[in-house]
This record gives C-alpha cells, structure tokens and sequence, in this order.
C-alpha cells in the first residue's frame, strides 16, 4: 500500500451523508481490468472495457501510414484543431494527453486546489493520481439502493475540486447533464470524466463543448471506442487558463505522432458517424446481457440498472468465488472490491457480441448448476 502524506488523516464515512476524507480502506486504487487477462493466453476477456474487434483495419492503415514521419518531432496542431472542430472550440480549449490517466495526474499536480473530492464508485485513477500528488483526497459515496444516482447535496460546500464519471464506471449509471452542472460554483473546478460517453447513443448527457459552465473540465478518451489502450489519446476541453495551466506541466512533446494520427482520424465526421453506429450496436448487445440475468435470480445474481455504459455492474453472493470458476471457464471479469463504495459481491461485465455473451451464461449455469 502506498505511503499516505501526513496530511491525509484516517477519516471513516459518515453514514448519513456517504462523505469521508483521507481513508482509503486498504485498497488497491490501482489495479484495474487489463491485470484480469494480463499473461493469460486464451480468456475471453470481458474486464477491459475497450471495444472488441478494434483499432478497425482503416484506422490501422492510418496509423502506420504516419510512421513515415518518425524522423520529425510530434505536432499536435492539426490533431488539435480537429478536436477543437469535433467540439465547436477555439483549438486554445483543447489539450491533446496521452490518455486519459495523464490528465488526471496534471489536474492533481498543477491545479491549486486544498480540498478535492473524488464522487465514488468510479474509476479509480483520478483518486490515486491526487493522493500521489499529496492531497487529502474526499469521497463522496454513491448509494447502492440509490441506484448509484448523484445527489449533489452530498458534496461539501468548501470543496474546490470535485471529479465524476459519465456515464460512471464501473456503475454504467448515466447522470443528468443537469445534475452535474448544478455541481459547479465560482472557484470550484469540476471534473467530468467522458471516457465513455462515446458509447452512448446521441452522446445525451455530455457536458462536452459546453462553455457556460464555470471551472468544468472534461476528459475524453480515444482508447476505448477504438482499441487505442496501447497507444495512449485522449484530450481535454476545458477554459484557455486551464488549459495553459495543465499544458505548462507537460514534458515536451507529450503525444507521439502516431497518436496525434489516430487522434486528427478518430473525431473526423466519417469516424464520428462509425463510432455512433457502434454506439447502437453496444445498446442492443448491452440490452442482451442484462435480459439473460434473469435466469440467474434465484441465485442472488442482479445488475445495476438503468446500464448506460459498454459495461454493466453485477451484484452476487460468492462473487470472488463465480469470478475465479468462470476463469477456469475461460471468462476473465472485473472485480468489484478495488472501488471505493463497493465491496467483494461486486463482478464488473464488459459488452460483447450476442454469441459470446451465450457462452458467457453456459457458463455461468455449469458454475451455478454445480
């Protein structure tokens, strides 16, 4: 476990307002889906939540075409204005990262802020990132028999940074746009991690290019749509101070130029077109998934719901046990207990095609059955 700064103080939760500070409860904030699969040749892996059947054979085309230029230096520019163009931004409202994961460690290192709050569960990083930085990090704790849904009064007053994902992970939950915007005041930076909000058809819900908003930052990922995790893209659209701010704590030359290729291909309108589409295919292989659970309700077995996001979150006795016979099965899942808020029941599922989601529940009936 690592070391927490002494300004980090052992702060269990209030259970009346789901809030605690500084406590971590032991776990693992950095373990995350791909050590699920890593080294093991032949699972099936539903614990990463990257697209199946990606970067596309076109996209691959681009990307190795860009290999041409290795001998030059990495400019972002042209990358950048498309971003900007995808968003309907000025480019000075775009910093390109590499990946999602960079610009949580910018925001903690190079944004001024004394109180941050982490809105839990979700994804990880953000809080592993601040806590590295040396900050007390807070939490605000989603409510299961809530539907994990955001309540912003739970979120203090004083805290001038707060981060959130939408739709969340590993939840699937889809906040209100609303909601979160009803999170941000002056002198208040607010976080809204859209990793996934590609997957979502019509985009409803992002907060994205909006510029009414103050202190909001928005992070989108390129990885996940387009099967990127190894190259490393993502971006974020915030206000030109912010951005300047966050750019300043760059090394020089952040985003290689294979990345910035693949970056200026995937907002083009023929990849945003793509990208819906899949968006819907993801909805009705999702809306699959969760019909098949069903079955498995006399056993305790139940999702969260409604499921936004290209993966859903299960609940069931014995999970730790379910997750490790459905490995010998040849199925890797995510566990649950690494996120703040949730506990060992807890199985994270990504979306996939209708057949391997048959082989999934065959599966789960010998494991069950037996």
């Amino acid at each position: 476990m690592r070391t927490r700064t002494e300004t980090q103080t052992e702060t269990k939760p209030e259970p009346e307002t789901g809030y605690e500070t500084g406590y971590d409860g032991g776990l693992d904030l950095r373990h995350h889906g791909d050590a699920e699969v890593r080294g093991a040749a032949g699972l099936t892996d539903l614990a990463v939540n990257v697209r199946a059947d990606t970067p596309p054979a076109w996209l691959k085309q681009h990307i190795a075409a860009s290999l041409d230029g290795l001998a030059a230096y990495p400019d972002g520019r042209a990358a950048r204005a498309a971003v900007a163009e995808r968003h309907g931004v000025t480019p000075d409202r775009v910093l390109l990262t590499s990946g999602a994961a960079e610009a949580f460690v910018l925001l903690a290192r190079a944004l001024k802020v004394r109180r941050p709050v982490v809105i839990h569960p979700q994804f990880t990083e953000p809080e592993a990132a601040l806590r590295d930085a040396g900050h007390a990090v807070g939490r605000v704790l989603l409510r299961e028999e809530e539907g994990f849904r955001l309540s912003g009064a739970k979120v203090p007053g004083d805290a001038d940074m707060v981060v959130i994902g939408n739709p969340t992970n590993p939840t699937s939950v889809l906040h209100p746009s609303s909601s979160i915007a009803e999170l941000a005041r002056p002198g208040r930076v607010l976080v809204v991690d859209e990793a996934f909000m590609d997957a979502v058809p019509g985009e409803r819900e992002a907060l994205a290019g909006r510029r009414d908003i103050p202190g909001l930052v928005v992070l989108r990922s390129l990885t996940k749509t387009w099967g990127l995790a190894g190259l490393r893209i993502g971006y974020v659209l915030s206000d030109p101070e912010t951005i300047a701010t966050l750019s300043r704590a760059q090394p020089l030359w952040p985003v290689s130029s294979p990345a910035l290729a693949a970056a200026e291909a995937c907002v083009a309108p023929a990849a945003l077109a793509e990208a819906a589409g899949a968006a819907l295919r993801i909805a009705a292989d999702r809306a699959y998934l969760l019909a098949g659970i069903g079955e498995f309700a006399p056993f305790g077995v139940r999702a969260v719901e409604p499921a936004e996001g290209p993966f859903i979150l299960l609940r069931a006795p014995e999970a730790t046990a379910l997750r490790e016979r459905l490995r010998e099965r040849g199925f890797a899942l995510r566990r649950g207990d690494t996120f703040p808020g949730l506990g060992a029941e807890w199985l994270r599922v990504a979306v996939r095609d209708r057949g391997t989601t048959d082989r999934l529940w065959e599966a789960v009936r010998g494991v069950l059955g037996s």
